[in-house]
């Protein structure tokens, strides 16, 4: 009260004399935050973020830090519909918009007759009886010719249907549906197989490990990092090629393959590293990392975390990805081995074709595939009758924290270092005070 009091006669003195009628307030000297509370009172009380309405970078960052949830479309979009009127997509008030739903709806239904038709001239083809083998081989030949045409005529069916382009690129689309396996592979090869392929050639991955490779599984590798203060570990993501460092590579990654047929399948995938040093040679070796089979992967079931894997799927267990001081960076290169199919379908049948297990006990037992010097992959691949789908890459190189990798798990040679070799140059090359002496 005393404070009060005070402070009264000074808030008088500050007054305009034309302003007198305006009752300025008197604020205590307190030292209470009611305004800050106030504020935190209303921070608390706005809603949460709409991943369909977040228009700008930073809102992007907050959504994703406090709510754990991706931005769903375009940044373009998402600012259109924060501005729009909500009204659903095919109820859109455009004229051109709806006759041009109406022309797609009737070539969809026509499809959709297509469709019916092949069916029952598969069935009639499949319940024909033929006794001559030669017959019997035109007839299975036809039946899978009509059979790839049936699959041409679901996907052409829902191509133009724009609520499926709009669900796929919002990234509800269900992997199940053959529509979105051709629209997911199509924009996986109009760039990011580009760039993986652009990164291969360069590093020489290929002819250096396998003689060639032809993707047709996406690939998307990641880490899991250090703990933060609020104990949650962030994933980090690789891109091809990448430097990772030795304490994030220190523990199995995580491995997305997206197949883009349907079905599941088994798969092997093997981690190769081309860039072992052989000082007695002046020569590199090969060095297996890790070596898995039997490990089924689904287009809707893509995620393999290598560190979760059972142990008889194992033949080789994850070893830290290390270069040694001195020395350039090492490739380690990332192989997905699909596995042989487990006998034959019939010509018309839809179903997907199983894989053969592999018999990991005689891989472990046999000296080539569960030795990791001087593992050859060629030789793996010709005695599995595995088939390479996929690859990744990244690259590890000394720093601070290789050291105590290597020692935690046991490798020696963490305190060698190599050096380049002097090389004398030739008399005439020499300094002239040099040159004779």
């Amino acid at each position: 009260m005393a404070l009060e009091r005070s402070a009264r006669p000074l808030a008088q003195s500050l007054r305009c004399t034309r302003h007198e009628r305006i009752a300025l307030p008197i604020r205590s000297f307190t030292s209470s935050t009611a305004r800050q509370e106030t504020e935190t009172q209303q921070q608390s009380t706005k809603p949460p973020l709409d991943p369909f309405t977040v228009a700008t970078p930073r809102l992007e960052r907050k959504l994703l830090r406090e709510q754990k949830k991706i931005p769903i479309g375009s940044r373009r979009r998402r600012a259109a519909m924060l501005t729009s009127p909500n009204i659903p997509f095919v109820e859109l008030p455009y004229q051109c918009f709806q006759e041009a739903r109406k022309y797609l709806q009737e070539d969809r239904t026509q499809k959709l007759e297509e469709i019916r038709v092949q069916r029952e001239r598969i069935e009639r083809l499949a319940d024909k009886v033929v006794v001559d083998p030669s017959e019997q081989q035109k007839k299975n030949h036809r039946l899978r010719s009509m059979r790839q045409y049936l699959e041409e005529l679901k996907i052409l069916a829902d191509i133009n249907d724009p609520m499926i382009k709009k669900k796929f690129e919002d990234g509800q689309g269900d992997m199940n549906k053959p529509i979105y396996r051709h629209l997911a592979d199509k924009k996986w090869r109009s760039h990011k197989r580009l760039l993986l392929m652009q990164r291969i050639e360069q590093m020489h991955v290929t002819p250096d490990v396998l003689a060639k490779v032809d993707p047709i599984v996406e690939t998307t590798l990641s880490f899991t990092g250090p703990s933060r203060a609020d104990r949650h570990r962030v994933a980090r993501m690789v891109q091809h090629g990448d430097i990772v460092d030795s304490r994030v590579s220190e523990k199995a990654p995580t491995l997305r393959i997206q197949p883009f047929q349907k079905g599941e399948k088994l798969y092997t995938i093997a981690v190769i590293n081309p860039d072992v040093p052989n000082v007695a040679a002046d020569a590199f070796d090969t060095r297996c990392h890790f070596l898995a089979c039997n490990i089924p992967v689904s287009p809707t079931k893509p995620y393999v975390q290598l560190g979760r894997l059972n142990k008889e799927q194992i033949v080789l267990p994850w070893l830290p990805a290390f270069s040694q001081k001195g020395l350039p960076y090492q490739r380690m290169s990332i192989w997905i081995l699909e596995q042989p199919p487990q006998g034959e379908l019939p010509a018309g049948s839809n179903d997907a074709l199983p894989s053969k297990p592999l018999d990991v006990k005689a891989l472990q037992e046999n000296e080539k595939s569960s030795t990791r010097e001087n593992f050859n992959l060629r030789g793996f691949v010709g005695h599995t009758k595995t088939t390479p789908v996929g690859v990744d890459l990244f690259r590890t190189v000394w720093d601070e924290g290789t050291a105590g990798v290597m020692r935690r798990a046991g490798i020696i040679g963490g305190d060698v270092e190599f050096k380049n070799k002097r090389i004398e140059p030739l008399p005439y090359k020499r300094l002239k005070e040099n040159r004779y002496r």
